[in-house]
């Protein structure tokens, strides 16, 4: 009996490790694979470090180089940015003073633009209030800490309701910006879709100086959450 138990043992010690065999296996194939390639391991780690970074600039963060003066002062002409590509991804949308990167083939022009939310679904923006302000909702905002200095919020008056699904968006240089304000005629109204929207910039990386995170403004927070809670308010107080 002692014998016997003592032969099992000794049978199942014996029997190959399938993890161990596994791992031999995937060893073989990347020696088989750098054999192959011109440069070996060097060039293998550099095809894979490469796949990497397309996967990145995919569908994580996109570098974007800011190519006119009408993110300014904020954004300066060569200015580069990350552009956050799963902002909104997973159910968030943009937000009010939020800078986002869009696609505007189609209706802006054939290329990518950046430029800030000011109005998002719902929203009713107006210009302008007797101090010249910007009015979301019946709210004027002070967008003095983004503004380019010098500049009025709009010489172009405009009142528009934002569709669902859509942005309105003002570049922070607005003398020499084109965005919303100069395209309600064209298709799409001035409104960004969004679907278009390839996500929102979150830091500029470069130059080295520049280095910063953007931040969204505290300008928007007191504006009502769209024009139907605005009208609903003003009506309450009306009836008081």
């Amino acid at each position: 009996m002692e014998t016997e138990a003592q032969q099992t043992e000794r049978d199942r010690s014996s029997r190959p490790d399938p993890v161990a065999a596994e791992g031999r296996s995937r060893f073989a194939l990347v020696a088989k694979v750098t054999d192959w390639l011109p440069g070996g391991r060097i060039t293998l780690t550099v095809l894979v470090c490469l796949v990497f970074l397309l996967l990145l600039n995919t569908f994580v963060v996109q570098p974007f180089q800011i190519p006119s003066g009408s993110m300014e002062n904020g954004l300066r002409i060569g200015d580069r940015v990350l552009v956050n590509k799963l902002a909104y991804r997973f159910g968030a949308q943009p937000r009010r003073g939020d800078v986002v990167v869009f696609d505007g083939t189609g209706y802006f022009g054939s290329a990518d633009y950046i430029k800030r939310v000011v109005g998002v679904g719902g929203d009713r923006v107006v210009c302008c209030d007797k101090e010249g302000r910007i009015e979301v909702n019946g709210r004027s905002v002070d967008e003095s800490s983004f503004l380019y200095p010098g500049d009025t919020p709009s010489t172009v008056p405009f009142s528009v309701v934002v569709p669902d699904g859509t942005l309105f968006v003002l570049g922070d240089h607005r003398s020499v910006s084109s965005d919303s304000r100069d395209h309600l005629g064209s298709p799409g109204g001035g409104m960004i879709p969004l679907s278009d929207v390839i996500g929102r910039a979150d830091w500029i990386v470069w130059p080295a100086g520049h280095l910063t995170r953007l931040h969204r403004p505290s300008a928007y927070a007191r504006v009502p959450a769209d024009a139907s809670e605005a009208t609903a308010k003003r009506a309450g107080g009306a009836h008081g």
